[in-house]
């Protein structure tokens, strides 16, 4: 194992479930969205605005093709999955949690973040569509399913860094794996 890779739709917890994640297994923790942010000089909204939805999906699959080569927890940008290129890019390269958070507690959390350009310019339905068209390609990326509702952000971190360190000492990942809530694996 070389890289942990939290997917999942926007508001889903990657953020906070990679800092908890990074202290609590003394991993170098990096969100894509900041690094690009970093990179580009622009926020998100801006590359969204000076060059499209698409050029900021191939920054993306940038990030994941030469980002630095060390054991660390990156937390996606929320359509991160949807290329499949991407989801071989970090199943060869890592461990892939996919965060299955429910709509009604996403949409909680992301309704009023202006930092989201889908959602600025999106309907609630608009959105929520989004996150059906999304889920089956989170699943196909991920090594483990964890289920996030009725769970505190450190049961979560808790059960993934659990399986980060009974998987380090194994050569290969195990292609299909159960979390405590039963929801089957990739």
């Amino acid at each position: 194992m070389n890289k942990v890779y939290l997917v999942g739709f926007m508001g889903c917890g990657k953020s906070a479930i990679g800092k908890r994640l990074s202290f609590f297994t003394k991993l170098p923790f990096y969100d894509m969205d900041h690094e690009i942010v970093q990179k580009t000089g622009m926020t998100i909204p801006q590359i969204f605005a000076t060059y499209g939805e698409e050029r900021f999906r191939e920054m993306e699959t940038e990030f994941l093709q030469t980002f630095r080569d060390e054991m660390c927890i990156i937390a996606t940008g929320g359509g991160v999955a949807m290329r499949k290129e991407n989801r071989k890019l970090m199943r060869e390269s890592g461990l892939v949690f996919f965060l299955d958070a429910p709509f009604r507690d996403i949409w909680r959390r992301i309704a009023t973040d202006k930092n989201r350009p889908i959602v600025h310019r999106s309907t609630r339905s608009e959105i929520e569509k989004l996150y059906h068209k999304r889920y089956e390609a989170y699943k196909e990326s991920a090594h483990f399913i964890v289920q996030t509702r009725q769970r505190s952000l450190s049961k979560v971190t808790e059960y993934i860094a659990f399986q980060m360190e009974r998987l380090s000492s194994k050569p290969t990942i195990i292609a299909s794996h159960q979390d405590t809530a039963g929801s089957p694996q990739k």
